[in-house]
């Protein structure tokens, strides 16, 4: 057994707190090729810890990746230019770089059911806790729907006859079953459908590098012609200076809606089978996103076409209704407009594939998230029934009544149900983010007034607190003025919508800190040990260590694995039953990890 890291503050000084632990572990064993694994009671309930690092890493490259960057991005170029349109997906890109870095040093440490929404509740105040997981339930449950309603009109690009009933239905389906089994079968497919995301993304860059260069038809190598023409920046809702700089802020609050990330890793990291190392690898992963899908998806958009395209112009100014389909797409756009045939429907295929997996990240998340609620009593109890699988049953089924607001748009109109949910979601995504990071700042504050050394953490964040105090200011502002353009003229449904959030989740803050009458939680007091020894106790009885992407993908290819899954069925048979390993009468968690260490090899004697 390879040697692996404990926690940093289970010394001898502090974790006389396994002496008070009044928690217990049990091995429980998954229903995948793992072994049997021990799962603390308290962390993770009976979630299976059965999500490898290829599933993670994709996860982390092209979890969240939806609609927006690919589709929707031409609306941020009509009204910014290509030089706004890029400087704002920069400057955010910055942003949610410092958001990652903040929430991979909490996630890695402390990777428990619910993630930052119950640090949020133990280390600064339970009623945080709660609004905030809430508002970031609300915000997954709602981009649900967004792309099942994007789909459709995606999908429109073949013939604008295929029922839109039909389509969210379908996707309704198939959302629920591979939601509904063990969360082995959703990684899988969540694998498959991110690897046609990087795929997508490879060849849009591709294209975009060939046809510049004059690789095209037309034998037109356009450089970077449509940087000069109109110019990089363009004027919006005002002229001047001002009207270029309300673009760019178009551009900038689109980016806040299309960059996402960090906190899928976040919520899954409790089922991923070697938690500290895997989602310390997935983070620094996400870099490669922020710079290939988001920087450079905005470049390459920026370079393909025009910002007064004729077609763009019909979509976003004159209300042509095509906005979403897969026709609104830039690159389908410069396409046609260089006469290439074929591509536009690989690539819309892609597109569909790319928007269905979006709504699956969304879903899983939305029900773990609602699983973590429920864990600290912030949602009703009967939520917390899991399937021997390790699926959060209940929690499922009431999370599927998001899908099924995709049935408005039979009734309201594609464009005005996806205009609705941008603005909702828009809002929740800068309110769960300022939760982490205020969650962040205290725990930094913690570990300087409880004297926990970060260089020994398993993820060390880089310019910390700063970091995440620029990151907070920065969401805060967006937040504040995200819905200027809905004042002047005053509009009724832009404003409620842009504004909803901001205002309700603060009641559920004040409604919550007044019924259960919560306390600010000081650094001093704050319970740093929490679930640490019980993640490490899990982590040291693994047989296997933490392996690369690469070396997991081969694993799992290869014909000889057969082998360790013969191994791992026997471990499991052997570990099986509940065996209690109570930790609460270790004085010191090194004499915990040698007893844990020994009951195992009884226990691998006994079989």
């Amino acid at each position: 057994m390879s040697e692996r890291k404990t926690s940093p503050i289970a010394s001898s000084e502090v974790v006389s707190g396994c002496d008070s632990m009044e928690k217990s572990a049990h091995i429980t064993h998954g229903d995948g090729a793992d072994n049997g694994h021990l799962c603390p009671t308290s962390t993770a309930g009976e979630l299976h810890r059965d999500m490898s690092i290829k599933t993670l890493f994709m996860l982390g490259i092209g979890g969240g990746v939806g609609t927006a960057l690919f589709v929707s991005i031409g609306g941020a170029l009509n009204s910014a230019g290509p030089g706004g349109l890029l400087l704002g997906f920069i400057i955010y890109s910055i942003v949610i770089a410092n958001i990652n870095n903040s929430m991979a040093e909490m996630s890695t440490y402390m990777p428990v059911s619910g993630s930052f929404i119950r640090l949020a509740g133990y280390w600064v105040d339970d009623a945080l806790g709660f609004a905030g997981g809430w508002n970031f339930y609300m915000y997954l449950g709602l981009i649900v729907p967004f792309e099942i309603t994007a789909l459709s009109l995606v999908l429109s690009y073949w013939s604008p006859h295929i029922p839109a009933g039909a389509i969210s239905a379908a996707c309704i389906v198939l959302y629920f079953l591979i939601n509904i089994f063990a969360v082995r079968i959703y990684g899988h497919a969540e694998f498959g459908l991110c690897m046609g995301k990087a795929l997508l993304m490879i060849i849009l860059m591709m294209f975009t590098l060939v046809t510049m260069c004059g690789g095209n038809p037309q034998h037109d190598a356009f450089g970077f012609r449509n940087w000069k023409s109109p110019g990089p920046f363009l004027e919006y809702f005002s002229t001047g200076a001002t009207g270029r700089f309300e673009g760019f802020l178009t551009a900038l609050w689109f980016a806040s809606f299309t960059c996402v990330g960090p906190e899928f890793l976040s919520i899954a990291a409790p089922e991923v089978r070697h938690p500290r190392a895997y989602v310390k690898k997935a983070s620094k992963a996400l870099f490669v996103r922020i710079i290939i899908f988001y920087i450079g998806g905005a470049l390459a958009v920026s370079i393909i076409l025009s910002p007064d395209n004729k077609v763009l112009n019909e979509i976003y100014k004159q209300g042509s209704g095509g906005a979403g389909t897969a026709a609104a797409s830039p690159y389908i756009i410069a396409m046609q407009n260089l006469g290439i045939t074929g591509l536009p429907h690989i690539i819309t295929a892609l597109f569909a594939t790319t928007i269905f997996a979006a709504g699956n990240t969304c879903l899983y998340s939305a029900i773990r998230c609602l699983y973590g609620l429920s864990l600290e009593g912030r949602a009703p109890k009967f939520l917390l029934k899991v399937t021997k699988s390790g699926v959060p049953v209940y929690c499922s089924l009431v999370t599927m009544i998001f899908p099924l607001l995709s049935l408005l748009q039979l009734g309201s109109g594609t464009a005005t149900v996806l205009a609705w949910l941008i603005n909702l979601a828009t809002g929740a995504t800068l309110i769960y983010f300022m939760t982490a990071l205020i969650t962040y700042i205290r725990f930094h504050r913690a570990c300087e007034v409880q004297g926990l050394n970060r260089e020994e953490l398993p993820y060390k964040g880089w310019f910390q607190p700063y970091s995440a105090w620029f990151a907070l200011i920065f969401e805060l502002v967006i937040l504040v003025c995200y819905g200027y353009r809905s004042l002047v003229p005053f509009n009724v449904s832009g404003f409620v919508t842009a504004y909803f959030m901001p205002l309700f989740v603060p009641c559920l803050f004040i409604g919550w800190k007044v019924i259960k009458k919560t306390k600010f939680v000081r650094a001093r007091d704050m319970d740093l040990v929490w679930e640490a020894p019980l993640i490490d106790a899990y982590e040291a009885l693994l047989e296997d260590a933490p392996v690369g992407f690469w070396k997991d993908f081969d694993r799992q290819c290869s014909s000889n694995n057969m082998e360790s899954l013969v191994y791992y069925g026997c471990s499991r048979e052997v570990t099986a039953g509940s065996r209690d390993l109570n930790i609460k009468h270790y004085s010191t968690w090194e004499r915990s990890l040698g007893e844990l260490k020994q009951t195992k090899l009884s226990l691998e004697s006994t079989g």
